[in-house]
């Protein structure tokens, strides 16, 4: 049997004096789609920063290993190198910077770091066109700055068109579902669910069951005060929808 695409064992992590993550054990396989719920402040999205490498997430103890390497060890550059991907709840603005130049120096970083040629300006908006039809964005908006008086649905749209330019390994979704409308939550969940492969592996961070109705997942976790507290199919989301987290957390 391959190895885990991510494993993490016993991990615990701070900011500053203040833990947040409290012994969680994860594995996700290639082909996994994985769905983190829980309540406000159970460290869902602290999670996903660990895991992409943000200033001042400090491991302090625990095993994260990522393609069979030590996470913990890489860079942030150096583990979107390797194939890691965080789609953001709260996209940075990047005045002054457009879209398309954005781009093109994002996916010729990941291709020179592969040993891979990178695109010229006509092949990459070749492919960026291509891409970009597919979630519907207009050229308009591939000429703006990044994030910039972009709506919700906008952002997201565009988080998942990095998604399939860069074609990561491992994508983690922190509440994708935020701000989106139903015609723009179809439009971006069909995107992943386009990306979605036996060579690739999501995480999706979320409150709401209509999300996992879109981008249906082979396993839920129910995450609370730093580590996960229940696993279990997809019916899971449907219990917390009607239920709420109290008896589970009771569990605990």
């Amino acid at each position: 049997m391959s190895e885990p695409l991510l494993e993490i064992k016993d991990l615990h992590a701070s900011v500053g004096d203040k833990e947040i993550i409290k012994g969680l054990n994860l594995t996700i396989n290639k082909g996994e789609v994985h769905a983190i719920m829980g309540p406000n402040g159970a460290g869902k999205s602290s999670l996903s920063y660990v895991l992409s490498g943000k200033d001042n997430y400090v491991v302090t103890s625990g095993d994260i290993r990522f393609k069979g390497q030590d996470l913990t060890k890489l860079t942030t550059e150096e583990r979107a190198q390797a194939g890691l991907f965080l789609s953001m709840q709260y996209p940075t603005e990047i005045p002054g910077v457009a879209v398309s130049n954005f781009l093109k120096q994002s996916l010729n970083s990941i291709r020179k770091a592969q040993n891979l040629p990178e695109l010229d300006t006509i092949s990459f908006m070749k492919l960026l066109r291509s891409e970009a039809e597919k979630l519907q964005i207009s050229q308009e908006m591939l000429k703006r700055f990044v994030n910039v008086g972009f709506s919700g649905g906008e952002k997201k749209r565009f988080e998942t068109l990095q998604m399939a330019l860069l074609k990561p390994s491992f994508s983690i979704l922190d509440e994708i579902d935020s701000g989106l409308d139903i015609d723009a939550l179809k439009t971006v969940s069909e995107g992943v669910n386009a990306l979605r492969s036996p060579d690739n592996a999501f995480l999706v961070i979320t409150h709401y069951q209509r999300l996992l109705s879109h981008i249906v997942p082979d396993v839920i976790h129910i995450f609370a005060d730093g580590h996960i507290i229940k696993t279990g199919d997809k019916t899971l989301a449907l219990k917390l929808e009607e239920n709420g987290y109290a008896d589970f957390i009771k569990e605990d």
